[in-house]
């Protein structure tokens, strides 16, 4: 491809707006322009990454034996309705009526409608099992879309879905879908790690996500080093300490802290370490509210950023407080000052489910107190105090009084207080942490989700009716598996993983263009022309992707952008060189060029190519 025929629109300055290097540089190398807020242009440049990625996920779907489809964008509520998605999934879901005021979603999945074609389609056993796939737009109305294409409310994405007669044969295909996965991953050159996960909106049994490590993850993972435990932070479990609780040493005393609402400020007064303190964060079960976003006014002696969002959501809370009943029962969940709060386990508790935070009207309901101060003893018994794992092995520790600018050390269990209703999990790991699996401890690093995959079980097709008829002739409920990748998103997680201050390193697998030629003076030197465009011919000749950037512009300009896209490999074309039968070979991670023989330079690219 010749720069003169082909189209690029690089930018010396990305926009303000533009916070992820990734989205910067997308913007730079001119691969996305923005439309909308998360709804984006894929430029020529950032097209041929997008259908390279899409290559080898389609390639490696099919050697797997998945079949390929393409279902609607609109889809009809109907459906969703009947899933129960329709109330349960969200303002994400972008939902519309058509001119005869028939309601309608643009789909952010496809479970709905697979399995709609299943249970028209697949009626014995002996069509089982089939897996499904597409490539497909894909549309979330994201609340606050940001990052560029990592957090769009408009993608591209793989989402295939299996049948099954029954659970082992699901479990074979999950088994073979997450080593494909790993394939996939490999192949387009991304250092990634599979992790256990939450199985989300989405629903069912298990479930494992895939991520590309990058510093800049929106996604914490558990792993250990020893062994071959990994997990999202979410998911990853965390143990109890083994040490019993040991017994009261000091006596029950309140202690004045005013003005102190943090674990932080608390400790530092009285001279103990973060992990003796005991925080109280008070949340209210309720399935039909929005939550409210965790904040001091939630809990009696906040952790470091865990009530730094207060002064810009107490309105908020206040605001929802006429909307919700003033006395609801209260949850007291207790976690140690340097713990934090792992909300989808906390959701998992029984009686719990969805909740949201208890606004400052529902805390001084239930315990007459300011919040800040709240904590657990003397609580009445329509509060449900759950204690994590680490907090009911505690001893002599400090808590909230319940008292405005007061707060109680040497607390004791039995003592000074009753046992918890529960002791459970609710915790986030932390580095250093005993692995869940034994085998050493725990390592925490940043990683960006690009692939999902789920046991759905029966969640669908029961809800459905999609059934099938067995060997017996008796109809029987699909076993399902569902498996995402986000196929505009691992473009921008491999920049996030491959740059450098000059641009993109793309891998070689996915790179617009394996290799760029440039000839210093291509437009007013003959003798550069002609051995430019010889080359040029023999590599097109011979199935390279090769880009010729024949612009008339100065060699700094050309150099710079071929940098900024990121192409893997440049071959640079001078009137010295040529004169003493070399040309310039370097690498994109190379910091000086080569000289390399102009009769060797075919065979030189197919070796480094190779």
């Amino acid at each position: 491809m010749r720069s003169s025929r082909f189209f690029l629109s690089t930018l010396k300055e990305a926009p303000a707006e533009a916070e992820l290097i990734s989205h910067q540089l997308m913007l730079r190398a001119g691969m996305i322009r923005r439309l909308a807020g998360g709804v984006y242009t894929w430029m020529p440049i950032g097209l041929r990454v997008v259908r390279k990625v899409e290559a080898i996920v389609r390639e490696e779907m099919n050697r797997a034996g998945a079949i390929e489809l393409s279902m609607p964008v609109v889809q009809p509520a109907e459906l969703w309705q009947a899933s129960g998605r329709w109330q349960a999934y969200g303002p994400e879901l972008l939902r519309f009526q058509d001119r005869h005021k028939r309601d309608f979603v643009i789909q952010p999945t496809s479970e709905e409608v697979i399995t709609d074609i299943a249970r028209a389609e697949l009626r014995s056993y002996r069509q089982l099992p089939v897996h499904f796939y597409q490539i497909q737009t894909k549309f979330r109305d994201e609340r606050r879309p940001r990052f560029g294409v990592m957090r769009g409310r408009e993608f591209v994405m793989k989402d295939g879905y299996s049948f099954h007669a029954d659970r082992a044969d699901l479990e074979r295909e999950y088994a073979n879908m997450y080593a494909t996965y790993c394939r996939i991953f490999t192949r387009l050159g991304l250092r990634y790690r599979p992790v256990a996960a939450d199985t989300g909106s989405i629903g069912g049994t298990g479930s494992h996500e895939f991520h590309v490590l990058a510093d800049s993850g929106e996604d914490a993972i558990a792993y250990c080093a020893a062994s071959e435990y990994a997990a999202n932070v979410e998911l990853a479990e965390a143990l109890a300490p083994p040490d019993p609780r040991p017994s009261a040493q000091e006596a029950l005393s309140e202690v004045a802290t005013p003005g102190r609402t943090r674990c932080e400020e608390v400790a530092a007064d009285l001279g103990i370490a973060l992990s003796r303190m005991v925080k109280a964060i008070a949340l209210v079960s309720d399935e039909s509210d929005d939550a409210v976003p965790l904040t001091a006014s939630t809990q009696g002696t906040a952790g470091a950023g865990e009530g730094a969002a207060a002064a810009s959501s107490d309105t908020h809370a206040n605001d929802a407080s006429a909307a919700r009943t003033a006395t609801p029962k209260l949850w007291l969940l207790l976690l140690r000052g340097d713990h934090t709060l792992n909300e989808i386990k906390a959701q998992k508790l029984a009686g719990l489910g969805a909740f949201h935070f208890a606004n400052d009207a529902q805390i001084e309901a239930a315990l007459a107190c300011r919040p800040g101060y709240i904590g657990p003893v003397g609580a009445s018994q329509s509060v449900r105090v759950i204690a994590d794992r680490s907090v009911a092995v505690l001893a002599d520790f400090v808590c909230g009084a319940n008292r405005e600018g007061f707060h109680l050390r040497g607390v004791n269990w039995g003592r000074d207080l009753p046992e918890p209703f529960a002791v459970a999990d609710i915790r986030n790991v932390q580095e250093g942490d005993p692995s869940p699996d034994g085998g050493g401890l725990l390592q925490i690093q940043r990683g960006i989700e690009v692939g999902h995959i789920f046991q759905l079980r029966r969640k669908y097709s029961a809800a459905l009716a999609a059934t099938f008829l067995d060997a017996q002739g008796k109809a029987i409920e699909f076993e399902m598996g569902c498996y995402g990748i986000g196929i505009t998103r691992i473009v921008a997680a491999a920049i996030e993983q491959n740059h450098d201050e000059r641009g993109i390193c793309w891998p070689d697998p996915i790179a617009p263009f394996r290799i760029a030629i440039t000839g210093l003076g291509y437009q007013r030197n003959d003798t550069v022309r002609a051995a430019t465009d010889t080359l040029y011919e023999q590599m097109l000749a011979a199935g390279i992707e090769v880009l010729l950037d024949d612009r008339n512009e100065r060699p700094g300009v050309i150099l710079t952008d071929l940098e900024l896209i990121g192409i893997p490999h440049r071959i640079v074309i001078g009137e010295r060189g040529l004169n003493g039968g070399t040309i310039e070979y370097q690498a994109r991670g190379m910091t000086a060029p080569s000289a390399i023989p102009i009769a060797d330079a075919l065979d030189h690219i197919r070796r480094v190519l190779a």
